[in-house]
């Protein structure tokens, strides 16, 4: 089995859910972008007629470097799939504040009210307060994600086999049947569980159990190298690992007009913020092993944006921005997660400006390769 999937199929595409406070970008800059549920219902459904896959929830648990308010992801992602006909969600959840057999029942529940469209996404965690300040035990970076490897084969055993067993160091299952078990497709014989992760141990662990690899923004040569190496440990347990790729896209008339808006993004970011998350994730990332976690790169332009997705550089006319989509598909990404300044706004513009030329180019390329 090919450790990475063919990349013939359309590229896919996803956002992330804007149901924590402050946007996408930490800066205060305006951003017609709200956090509230009929916003991102309106934008769920904008979403899925302008050719979006996936909508991915973020998890955060309290305030923290520019977001003070945030809606629970599991909870928010049910009422978008119940607001949505095809929008597939996938819910950012993390060990150590949940018990995997309560949330795979949940997502067992969603799974069947949506018609088959729940998803996760199994983070880690990286905000030492939100345990702490809520009383569970902080592990230290390598553990963490030993744990959630566990959660993962825990809750995939669990939503797939009659008679569940697991024995592991954080988890045990003894002989249990869930019912309703999700539902099952071809090619889906359980929700998708995505992963993210810079580090050795992230990219170890998706190799070994994730569906899909989620990573930080990158050039076209970084996210090369993130998916041999992940791909790597994928065929030496001879499975498959789908890759996802986030950016921030500003997509305008003029690539002057998109240059000139990330300029202003940056140059009214929140430095006591940026600063501030730059400090605890960098203190994290100095935990692995190897000083090679997620952010450790980082700039302080990188950092406005909590997830690197200006290094992906989908800046530019919709023309620029295509061209730089389709380089990542050629490197093996089969899926790209954007964010944006305004939501609605860009969602559209996406779909009827930048989306079509993507499918044009694609399908030029299929013919050339035929």
């Amino acid at each position: 089995m090919s450790a990475i999937a063919p990349n013939t199929d359309p590229l896919k595409f996803a956002y992330w859910v804007p149901n924590v406070s402050g946007g996408l970008v930490v800066s205060k800059i305006e951003q017609r972008t709200d956090w509230g549920y009929e916003y991102n219902k309106t934008l769920a459904q904008l979403a899925e007629n302008n050719g979006f896959d996936y909508a991915l929830s973020q998890v955060r648990y309290m305030a923290s470097y520019g977001a003070a308010y945030q809606h629970e992801s599991t909870s928010f992602s049910l009422a978008l799939l119940l607001a949505t006909e095809r929008l597939k969600v996938i819910a950012a959840v993390h060990p150590g504040m949940w018990q995997p057999g309560v949330l795979a029942k949940y997502i067992a529940t969603a799974d069947h009210l949506s018609g088959g469209r729940a998803a996760i996404n199994v983070v880690s965690g990286w905000f030492k307060d939100e345990f702490t300040k809520m009383g569970e035990s902080w592990v230290e970076h390598g553990e963490r994600y030993r744990r959630s490897e566990e959660f993962i084969r825990y809750v995939r055993e669990i939503w797939t086999s009659e008679h569940a067993e697991f024995n592991g160091d954080f988890y045990n299952l003894h002989d249990f049947d869930l019912k309703p078990k999700p539902l099952a497709s071809e090619g889906r014989p359980h929700p998708e569980i995505f992963q993210g992760g810079n580090s050795a141990d992230a990219r170890k662990m998706a190799g070994r159990v994730s569906d899909w690899y989620f990573s930080n923004g990158n050039t076209p040569d970084g996210i090369s190298e993130q998916i041999a190496d992940v791909g790597g440990e994928a065929r030496a347990h001879d499975r498959t690992v789908r890759f996802g790729l986030n950016g921030f896209m500003i997509a305008r008339d003029s690539e002057k007009e998109a240059r000139e808006t990330l300029r202003e993004i940056v140059a009214k970011a929140d430095r006591e913020a940026v600063e501030g998350f730059g400090s605890a994730v960098k203190q994290a990332g100095q935990s692995t092993s190897d000083k090679k976690g997620m952010w450790q790169d980082s700039s302080f332009e990188d950092l406005v944006q909590y997830n690197d997705g200006f290094r992906t550089n989908l800046i530019g006319t919709p023309e620029q921005v295509a061209e730089r989509i389709v380089e990542f598909k050629r490197r093996g990404v089969n899926l790209m997660l954007f964010g944006y300044l305004h939501f609605h706004e860009e969602v559209q513009y996406f779909g009827q400006h930048v989306l079509p030329i993507v499918r044009e180019m694609e399908q030029a390329e299929a013919e050339r390769a035929a």
